[in-house]
């Protein structure tokens, strides 16, 4: 059977969105079933409308489906990006993570993978610290937290070296292609733990 993937995520303009489809990729091409959900906008239209390359993104990804709880109990990982937000997590994810509550107290989010990513605007910008605050999300659920690490030292410190999770500096034209193949290598690797942590739960 198959692992179920669930890649929830927040963006502005557009460099986590695009971790966010490399992991995706990576997940499927690993034999993972995979859900691409981007959290609701919460700010309102007037603030969007003032950054040009924001409102240009939210309409470039208007065909991405929007995240529910249904996708977290259907899936078996999850892969979680955000923004990041003063070192922490992005409001309009942490919204909708906020809304967990009860599929959490039912046990539906326990023991499943968790993998964060995220976009700074400086190389000092927060990385470590956003995905070290997501990740006490993955703690409260009881999540398998799986990091980057250095399981493919070249791989990981040619896009940056985080062994917390996949980070970039946000810029115009994307991550940058090192990000983009450890972002794969990130998600064929989450769907694989997910398939063996599935695997035992089922025996």
């Amino acid at each position: 059977m198959s692992p179920r993937i669930a890649v929830v995520y927040d963006s502005a303009t557009g460099n986590v969105h695009a971790i966010a489809e490399a992991l995706t990729k990576g997940a499927a091409e690993a034999g993972a079933e995979v859900r691409l959900r981007r959290v609701a906008e919460t700010v309102p239209d007037d603030v969007v409308d003032r950054n040009p390359d924001w409102r240009a993104h939210l309409e470039a990804t208007a065909d991405v489906g929007e995240a529910t709880l249904d996708d977290l109990t259907w899936a078996d990982g999850y892969a979680v990006g955000t923004p990041t937000r003063f070192g922490n997590v992005a409001a309009q994810l942490k919204h909708f993570l906020d809304g967990t509550g009860g599929i959490w107290e039912a046990g539906h989010l326990a023991g499943k993978p968790f993998t964060g990513f995220t976009s700074t605007g400086e190389v000092h910008g927060g990385q470590e610290a956003t995905i070290l605050a997501l990740y006490n999300v993955a703690h409260h659920w009881g999540s398998v937290i799986v990091p980057t690490g250095y399981v493919d030292y070249d791989l990981i410190h040619a896009a940056g070296g985080n062994p917390y999770g996949l980070s970039t500096v946000a810029a115009p034209g994307g991550p940058p292609p090192e990000v983009l193949a450890a972002a794969v290598h990130q998600g064929a690797r989450l769907a694989r733990i997910t398939a063996a942590l599935t695997s035992v739960r089922a025996s």
